[in-house]
């Protein structure tokens, strides 16, 4: 954030990460810096239908898959400028922030520990273990729970250690939506909040152009 009289405060994207319930913050893990570029893809649910089939060519079975990529950064240059203040900076460079991202997409230890003790016993366990909650943090208005789908870091400067001190994340995440997400949890209710910003978004856009005399102007 600039020091500049007067400049806009700048917010920091990030994910919130909640238990599987959506009950409890379990914790926030905030970009250092915010994308520069954010890559949607929206694919829509459309009803299976055979060339021809007039009845089932416009209807929409469900909300349309939409899948994200971004890239962040990281850098622990100007901390290492002022050591006295950045003992986990001079120990460990960036390993904290890149661990705390890695760790969104690994079962705990101390988990997977247990689950092989109730197999140990005997006890199968059918599902997966239970994974947490997380949201995709982008400004007030857009909070949306995801799945990350992709991770892949490039470091690119080292300390005599050969600790990371710079590197770039990317992420491709897909939105879970409420045909993802059962209805009446914290998630799909998030989501359905999300969709309908985008509806009023659209909504407001329908009447200024209707104010303007330009309906049917794209």
């Amino acid at each position: 954030m600039t020091s500049f009289p007067g400049a806009p405060q700048v917010l920091k994207g990030g994910f919130v990460v909640m238990d599987g319930e959506g009950k409890k913050v379990e914790r926030v893990v905030s970009f250092q810096y915010n994308p520069d570029a954010l890559t949607r893809a929206l694919a829509p649910r459309g009803a299976k239908t055979e060339m021809g089939d007039r009845l089932e060519g416009l209807r929409l079975t469900g909300m349309p898959v939409e899948t994200l990529k971004l890239d962040v950064e990281f850098d622990a240059t100007d901390r290492l400028e002022k050591p006295l203040g950045n003992k986990d900076a001079v120990e460990n460079g960036i390993a904290s922030e890149l661990a705390t991202l890695e760790t969104l997409i690994a079962p705990r230890v101390a988990d997977t520990a247990q689950a092989q003790a109730l197999a140990d016993r005997g006890t199968l366990e059918i599902l997966p273990l239970p994974s947490p909650l997380i949201l995709l943090v982008l400004g007030r208005n857009r909070l949306l729970p995801v799945r990350i789908t992709d991770f892949s870091i490039i470091e690119e400067a080292f300390d005599p250690r050969l600790n990371p001190i710079r590197a770039r994340v990317s992420l491709g995440m897909r939105v879970l939506s409420t045909e993802d997400l059962a209805w009446g949890t914290k998630g799909a209710e998030l989501f359905r909040a999300a969709q309908s910003r985008r509806e009023k978004l659209a909504d407001a856009r329908k009447t200024l152009v209707q104010a303007l005399g330009l309906s049917g102007t794209p």
